[in-house]
């Protein structure tokens, strides 16, 4: 078997455990391309390290390498010709979660009405991303499950996530006023009369693309201000997940405080969180949440509560 054979193999068995690995099947087969063209059909420390550090920057560098370390790891269980790199050959990767910039709601509005003027005009693109946008940080759904979104998920009971993270599946009820807004949208998408069965298209009949709709984003929010130039730091689109997990949050510890550790669970359930921990993280999302939080412990401490 050839290189480029093993990665086909490698990437269906991790589909197998419920990964999607479209992008990280795509650079192995770079990979196995470089391999190649160096006339090897063995995996080689030295063309690893040379293959990973042709990316620009470290963090880049070290994913590559992290990546074609599982695969040769995969195939050296099976054949000791394949040599394994050391992860850290190229630098330890550290991680650093980014901090959530969080949209207030008239902000959020202001990223919608911009959408409104996209190219081109008079056609079910700038209407599509007013909608999607919106969906978004209404439900806090991630951008591959709402671009993702065909038109019989959108059903009585809320919107049918069939190809969520992990492959799972989950309902995610909807707000009356979203609903309603969800429909005007289904309104004009009918009158456009796309073949496509996406539930968001654009001019053409194209379904949306979750990187597509990110750069659309990013590109919106620079022309309203909220971020400056290529390289700097600003909104992102999945800050709109953040923020509307945050309000909730907000909103469910301001409620009382027998109602917080309930409302954390549903909201795991409603996001879609594999681990509880990852919705545990808001609560030190924001400096309110975590004065709450601390004004929680400290009445825990006193002995005037233990509900929270």
């Amino acid at each position: 078997m050839t290189l480029a054979d093993h990665v086909l193999t490698y990437a269906a068995f991790q589909r197998a455990t419920g990964l999607a690995f479209r992008e990280q099947e795509r650079l192995l087969a770079s990979f196995a391309r470089h391999a190649e063209a160096r006339g090897e059909r063995c995996v080689r420390v030295e063309t690893c390290l040379d293959w990973a550090s042709q990316s620009a920057s470290p963090q880049k560098k070290q994913q590559r390498l992290h990546l074609v370390c599982g695969l040769a790891a995969y195939l050296h269980a099976e054949d000791e010709r394949h040599e394994v790199p050391h992860r850290d050959a190229l630098g330890r990767q550290r991680y650093h979660r980014p901090p959530p910039r969080l949209l207030s709601l008239e902000q959020i509005c202001q990223v919608m009405d911009a959408a409104l003027d996209l190219p081109p005009a008079g056609s079910i693109t700038p209407v599509t991303f007013h909608y999607l946008i919106g969906l978004v940080a209404a439900t806090g759904l991630r951008r591959a499950e709402a671009t993702g979104l065909r038109l019989d998920d959108a059903t009585a009971d809320g919107l049918q996530i069939r190809h969520a993270k992990g492959r799972k599946q989950r309902l995610v009820p909807l707000h009356g006023s979203v609903r309603t807004a969800l429909n005007r949208y289904l309104q004009i998408r009918w009158q456009c009369g796309s073949p496509s069965d996406r539930l968001f298209v654009l001019a053409g009949g194209r379904p949306v693309q979750p990187d597509y709709l990110s750069h659309t984003f990013v590109r919106l929010a620079r022309q309203i201000g909220l971020r400056g130039g290529p390289g700097e730091p600003g909104p992102r689109l999945h800050d709109l997940r953040h923020s509307f997990a945050t309000r909730a949050l907000e909103t469910a510890v301001s409620g009382g405080r027998a109602k917080t550790s309930r409302h954390l669970l549903a909201l795991s359930t409603y996001l879609g969180h594999a681990n509880a921990t990852d919705t545990y993280w808001y609560l030190e999302a924001t400096p309110v949440l975590l004065n709450q939080v601390s004004a929680a412990t400290e009445r825990l401490h006193a002995g005037r509560g233990n509900d929270d």
